[in-house]
């Protein structure tokens, strides 16, 4: 075999291992929303125990992007596969991805009529995957993990907001999924509490856990990330490791969006 030839079995075989590798796979994604292009031609893909932030202006599909992962949202084109599973079949593969994708929401989304251990303990009994002693032990294994299982008997009425965050991740912490998806998930919060949320999500990623994260936190990207993607007019425009992202970035609006970003934080 000639040189040239071996060093395309490698290139072949570094691909493979590379597709592989994918634990997320979005290739040619495209959304609309009436006549409107939110998604174009979105190709992404996200290894097991990677942490990505994905970041951009207002309106830039980054919110959507993450909502289609679980089939929240669905496209019209392209393919997304979580673990091997093909979303866009939809139906069983639907249910199977759910229960590897757990996803906390820029709001808190707690039932307010259940307590803390209520609420995380509903969708592991109502699912069938735990009795209801199991799915309490794991809740309070959860809400330990998150710093709050003195607050198992209150009701979220009772909490501060980051507390509230806090049993969010916790809830979906308990289906025990393989990837946690974040929504803005300090927007809605005074900023005194935004740190206490962001302390537990480098704990999850000091945990190996698989996340992506939509953030205008620039601090946590650079201290946690292992990517971070800029989003702008639907499009991934710029996707690189923290510091060549804020230290030479490539693309005019990254620079701009950084400059904005940056300055005003």
């Amino acid at each position: 075999m000639t040189a040239s030839a071996s060093a395309a079995v490698r290139d072949d075989a570094a691909s493979g291992e590379r597709k592989e590798a994918a634990f997320i796979s979005l290739e040619g994604v495209n959304k609309w929303y009436g006549s409107f292009q939110v998604l174009t031609d979105v190709n992404l893909q996200v290894k097991a125990g990677e942490r990505i932030v994905i970041c951009g202006p207002s309106g830039s599909g980054k919110s959507t992007l993450i909502r289609c992962i679980n089939r929240l949202e669905t496209v019209q084109q392209g393919r997304i596969t979580v673990d091997g599973i093909d979303l866009t079949d939809g139906g069983r593969n639907v249910e199977a991805v759910r229960r590897e994708v757990g996803m906390v929401f820029q709001q808190f989304n707690l039932f307010p009529h259940l307590t803390v251990l209520e609420n995380c303990t509903l969708a592991p009994v109502q699912s069938g995957r735990m009795n209801r002693q199991e799915a309490q032990d794991i809740a309070l294994h959860f809400l330990t993990r998150v710093r709050i299982p003195d607050q198992a008997n209150k009701y979220p009425s009772q909490l501060s907001g980051g507390q509230q965050q806090r049993v969010a991740i916790a809830r979906a912490l308990c289906m025990k999924p393989k990837v946690m998806l974040f929504d803005e998930p300090t927007s809605a919060l005074d900023p005194e509490m935004v740190k206490e949320v962001l302390d537990t999500m480098v704990g999850l990623a000091e945990d190996g856990m698989t996340m992506l994260c939509v953030t205008h936190e620039m601090g946590f990207a650079r201290s946690v990330a292992d990517r971070v993607i800029f989003m702008a007019d639907g499009r991934i425009l710029e996707q690189a490791p923290p510091a060549q992202f804020f230290g030479q970035p490539q693309h005019e609006k990254t620079r701009n969006f950084l400059g904005q970003i940056l300055t005003s934080h």
